[in-house]
């Protein structure tokens, strides 16, 4: 396992991390057991970054983790959790205010069975008023940290400008990661912009979503994706590609996420520990670029068409 160092923090996470939001069965049912297997498997693979959110499954997430990780030493592994967003009975549900935040994260300990949070994330910051975030949320994050309750505090979203705006209008050394999804894929590399951003400020960053959320699968997108056709079509013609190449599209979507040092971490997530298994093997071999490129040019016009959360 490779390990990168997580802005100035001094956490060195894994190369790949593990994406908890499969154990809230967000993206299909489960069998708990199994999603708990997974979570010991990735520490076995070495595998020391998990991150979990109490929105995934409405606290699923994170009460399944829990199980699993009161059978693991606290020193294996460094945790991520999130505030700011939730819900339940099916209805998503939004609060930063400082007093909201403030008893989520004690809340998340209880079901993590944790007496600390290595790293806590105000979540898709999209959805707030940027300006609550700035003044409220997180210097009641900050205020934690100096307690001892969380060790870092980082902010996460899908648009990179919010991300930028945020570090911009905080005092220096507020946020210390950030957490980005789909913007460092095979279809979509906006990330990489923004890079000497968060670096010149000693911010480290976390990828997640390798596979663009469905997007660069062999199985495609489930139908909540918000993706436009085009970019659909256009993966799915990428993905036909590899499987005529006997290279899985997942494969070479992950390999090409791990491969740039300047990412600390990709987060991945699972509930079958055959699969933590098989991508982190993955790691291993040496990704195939001419396969890249030919996938580049499938997706042609394309390339680095997002869409909005909201």
């Amino acid at each position: 396992m490779i390990y990168r160092e997580l802005g100035k923090t001094g956490m060195k996470l894994s190369a790949i991390g593990f994406g908890a939001s499969s154990l809230g069965g967000v993206f299909h049912d489960f069998q708990e057991a199994n999603g708990i297997e997974a979570v010991f498997a990735a520490i076995d693979a070495g595998v020391n970054f998990i991150d979990v959110s109490p929105y995934y499954g409405y606290y699923k997430a994170e009460t399944v983790l829990g199980k699993a990780l009161k059978d693991i030493p606290r020193d294996k592994f460094f945790l991520s959790t999130k505030v700011g967003r939730y819900g339940e009975d099916g209805h998503n549900t939004w609060d930063y205010s400082a007093e909201r935040v403030t008893r989520s994260v004690y809340e998340s300990m209880e079901r993590l069975h944790i007496d600390y949070v290595d790293l806590i994330n105000v979540h898709d910051i999209e959805f707030s008023d940027l300006e609550q975030v700035a003044n409220e949320t997180l210097p009641a994050l900050v205020k934690l940290r100096e307690e001892g309750v969380v060790k870092h505090v980082g902010i996460t979203d899908l648009q990179l400008e919010n991300l930028k705006w945020m570090v911009e209008h905080v005092p220096a050394g507020t946020v210390e990661s950030v957490l980005n999804f789909c913007h460092y894929c095979l279809n979509d590399d906006k990330l990489v912009d923004f890079l000497d951003f968060f670096e010149e400020r000693g911010i480290g960053v976390i990828n997640a979503s390798p596979f663009s959320m469905g997007l660069l699968t062999q199985r495609g997108v489930p139908a909540w994706h918000p993706a436009p056709e085009a970019l659909v079509e256009a993966c799915r013609r990428a993905a036909a590609h590899c499987a005529a190449k006997d290279y899985p599209i997942e494969k070479l979507a992950m390999q090409f996420s791990l491969q740039n040092p300047r990412i600390a971490s990709t987060l991945f997530s699972t509930t079958k520990p055959e699969n933590l298994r098989k991508n982190v093997a993955y790691m291993d071999e040496p990704i195939d670029l001419q396969l890249v490129q030919e996938v580049r040019e499938i997706i042609g016009d394309q390339f680095r068409v997002s869409w909005s959360n909201t």
